[in-house]
């Protein structure tokens, strides 16, 4: 299983155990993560599912396709250096932590 730790702007935080290959933003989906809408689905055309990677797993995240760096653009939260979609975001085996913006739309 990969865990998957999402933290709140308000301090709160959900940790979820996904199957290997799922993205970050259908384990929000499905887990009913607060800040996740995935509106598109998962096909980057949204960025309804824009998370920040906290800095000790940037290392372990690919970087970003033409089309994520695109919609990265039309956020409705900032865009930071760190800043992702989270359909872009597949777990492997490991851990992965991320802030979810105040805002998706």
């Amino acid at each position: 299983m990969a865990k998957v730790t999402f933290h709140h702007s308000g301090g709160g935080m959900d940790v979820l155990d996904v199957e290997p290959g799922t993205s970050v933003m259908r384990a929000a989906v499905t887990h009913g993560v607060a800040g996740i809408v995935g509106e598109c689905g998962g096909q980057a055309m949204c960025a309804t599912c824009h998370v920040y990677v906290r800095e000790e797993y940037l290392d372990s995240v690919p970087p970003a396709a033409e089309d994520e760096e695109e919609m990265l653009d039309c956020t409705s939260a900032a865009r930071l250096d760190r800043s992702r979609l989270g359909c872009q975001l597949i777990c492997g085996g490991s851990a992965i932590e991320v802030d979810v913006p105040g805002s998706q739309i």
